[in-house]
């Protein structure tokens, strides 16, 4: 795409990606009072007259030929709010905003529609993108210009700039949204693959022959700072490496595991990840808590510890979920979005990670003659120091190290591990804390919810079942509504904004997950309605996979279509993988043929980023490795299960039942004097076994 020079001159100007204390005196208040979401309300009171992604809106510029400033963000994004405070609570720069443009605010994961397409011409201008998400655009929504983080005096100049080609020469303008626009719709055209379908193994392991040249051998993770610890490439790396007997690649992902729960990104005090570390050893993070990293990463270290019997796994699973209970859970049992990075300074300020450093004399006057021992452990000294001073908790040594080097017994130190976390979590408690998102988005519930049924999986703790029918049940009562369809978010009793397919997606994994340890068919038939219900909303006869909105959305400068996995798996590959089972339990071949096509029309482009495509991976090995329906029949049908679940069998689905059930899995299979367990592969079945030691020898890797 080609820009004059003065496009290239102002879009080079685009920088980086921070919060600010809330206007105690309201001298200003704008229509975003009328908002739920905490980041638009946090721009409330601020000079500048903004408002919210409206109908309403988007015709006032219209009628009055105004051009759009489209600034997206988040709760939790810290330089997010650094814009904030040194521009938008700015009376100046608001007199330039107001004068000259209808100002939109955007919470990014209240409309991850509006940020795609607005992330996507911004990647495309600049080459790279972030948050604050910073866009200008035509009355129509059409955008022409966008960067990320601005100073205040370069934001300025940069709207006098375009407040005066629009002014004088508005067709520079409106060419330039037109190349734009051409470059948005190019970017989401997907093609689908006529090619026969075949999945190989040999594919899977060239590619991760590829990727495996980007590992760290000393850290884990990718060989680059900072580090995203995507879970979605463990979980498949994991089950690869079990399903191959490949150990050199199961040491890879236990030293990441491992090295991710030793690292400050993990909080080492009350539990919890970090959205990411800033670099390479997993030290300092960047201090947000979201839920949709926490959930994911329960069900990776529950699985783990399945495998391996780790208990620093099982004790990561257990602290996480305490602090999600303790801290992100509602009373109607959904869970809160995220907490923030900053927090405020005894001097008033806000400050990134304030809550959660410490200071070498302060933990000296706190732990007494235990510093010595502390220290050693969580690495007060060169290892663990950040900057001023402050110190991030990390661990470098395994306990068995610390027990031999300082002559203790695993007990005693597990109780000084204990008694050190609550003098922490006591003292740590008082200081101010960050500040929370308290909306509940359908999408990261699910992901959350999937967390608390893998947990229970495979540690058998009815606290987690408990919490998993709690928010399945609140997602059927609040979120679900009468034609069927999901809302997206949730706050103060109400749900709004049509759902995408991400909330679909994740909330379909969870329920299956959850029909699989209850035998609770509710889930499961709700899991097919849902995935119904996406093929008649969502469904592009096309390409054969899904857009990210509904077919009853208004209409954004493009329809996206989202493949790409992420931190969150891509919302399609999540899908394919559900319409895989979905089509074993109800021996559903549209379902079948669907998630097939869809693996198939992606694969030409999985071996080169393998991963960006990790979750379609993982789907791959359902079709190159065999894949299992174990059907549980009788009146002791659960205990099998939960038994059967002690091993790890990533290539299975289970369906069951206590009595007689018309289910083609489970039809004319229920006998009232024996529970029996039926392994089958695409519809032939080994003879039944009763018992489940002989079941888990059928099952091969």
């Amino acid at each position: 795409m080609k820009y004059t020079a003065l496009f290239l001159l102002i879009i080079l100007m685009s920088c980086k990606g921070q919060n600010s204390k809330p206007m105690e005196n309201h001298k200003y208040t704008n229509a975003l009072i009328k908002e739920t979401s905490p980041y638009l309300l946090q721009h409330a009171h601020n000079p500048v007259e903004w408002h919210a992604w409206n109908e309403a809106t988007l015709k006032r510029a219209k009628a009055e030929n105004r051009l759009l400033l489209i600034s997206v963000g988040y709760s939790a994004c810290h330089w997010c709010h650094v814009m904030e405070h040194e521009s938008f609570e700015d009376s100046l720069v608001a007199q330039v905003m107001n004068k000259n443009f209808i100002n939109i605010k955007v919470d990014r994961e209240e409309r991850p529609d509006v940020d795609q397409v607005y992330m996507n011409a911004v990647q495309l201008m600049t080459g790279s993108g972030g948050w604050p998400l910073n866009v200008v655009a035509l009355p129509d929504g059409r955008p022409f210009w966008g960067g990320t983080y601005f100073p205040k005096e370069q934001w300025m100049d940069v709207l006098h700039q375009i407040s005066k080609i629009y002014n004088e020469a508005p067709q520079k303008l409106i060419e330039q949204a037109e190349k734009v626009e051409a470059g948005i719709k190019s970017m989401t055209i997907v093609k689908t693959n006529t090619d026969k379908p075949v999945f190989e193994r040999s594919f899977i392991e060239n590619a991760i022959s590829n990727w495996s040249k980007q590992f760290d051998a000393n850290f884990g993770g990718m060989n680059r700072a900072p580090k995203f610890m995507m879970p979605n490439n463990y979980q498949f790396l994991l089950r690869y490496a079990h399903q191959n007997n490949d150990e050199k690649l199961l040491d890879f992902v236990n030293l990441t595991l491992t090295k991710m729960a030793y690292g400050g990104v993990y909080d080492q005090v009350g539990g919890g990840f970090s959205r990411y570390s800033v670099d390479k050893k997993w030290h300092v993070p960047h201090f947000e808590k979201m839920l949709y990293d926490n959930g994911q990463l329960v069900s990776l270290y529950a699985d783990a510890y399945l495998l391996t019997k780790n208990e620093l796994y099982k004790d990561i699973v257990e602290e996480t979920l305490n602090f999600i209970k303790n801290e992100m859970t509602t009373p109607e049992g959904a869970f809160y979005a995220s907490f923030d990075a900053d927090s405020d300074t005894p001097e008033g300020a806000l400050e990134e990670g304030a809550f959660y450093v410490w200071q070498k004399e302060e933990l000296k006057s706190l732990l007494g003659n235990d510093f010595e021992l502390f220290s050693d452990y969580y690495n007060i000294n060169n290892f663990g120091l950040w900057e001023h001073g402050n110190y991030v908790l990390i661990r470098k040594d395994d306990d068995a190290s610390i027990l031999k080097k300082h002559q203790l017994t695993e007990i005693q130190l597990k109780e000084r591990k204990t008694e050190w976390k609550s003098i922490l979590s006591e003292i740590r408690n008082k200081r101010p804390k960050p500040r929370m998102d308290d909306k509940a988005l359908t999408s990261w519930n699910g992901l959350m919810l999937k967390g608390y049924v893998d947990a229970y999986r495979v540690f058998q703790n009815e606290v987690y079942l408990k919490a998993a029918e709690k928010n399945a049940n609140f997602i059927i009562s609040k979120i679900l509504r009468k034609d069927g369809g999901l809302n997206h978010t949730f706050k103060e009793g109400e749900s709004k904004i049509n759902g995408y397919l991400e909330d679909y997606a994740t909330v379909i994994d969870a329920f299956i997950a959850l029909y699989e340890v209850t035998l609770n068919e509710k889930w499961l038939t709700t899991a097919q309605d849902l995935a119904n219900y996406t093929f008649a909303h969502f469904y592009d006869d096309t390409s054969k996979l899904f857009f990210f909105t509904s077919n009853e959305d208004t209409s954004l400068v493009s329809r996206n279509i989202v493949y790409h996995d992420n931190v969150i798996p891509a919302s399609n590959s999540i899908m394919a993988k559900n319409l895989f089972k979905l089509s074993h339990y109800f021996d559903n071949k549209k379902f079948a043929e669907s998630a097939m096509t869809m693996l198939n029309t992606i694969k030409p482009e999985m071996s080169q980023y393998p991963s960006s495509y990790s979750n379609w991976f993982d789907l791959m090995l359902n079709y190159t490795h065999p894949y299992y329906e174990v059907a549980i029949v009788g009146t002791n049908a659960k205990q099998k299960i939960s038994d059967l679940n002690k091993a790890y069998i990533p290539n299975k689905l289970i369906a069951g039942s206590t009595s007689e059930n018309d289910m083609p899995l489970l039809e004319n299979r229920y006998n009232p004097k024996e529970t029996l367990i039926y392994v089958c592969v695409n519809k032939a079945c080994k003879l039944p076994v009763s018992e489940v030691e002989k079941a888990i020898k059928l099952l091969k890797k």
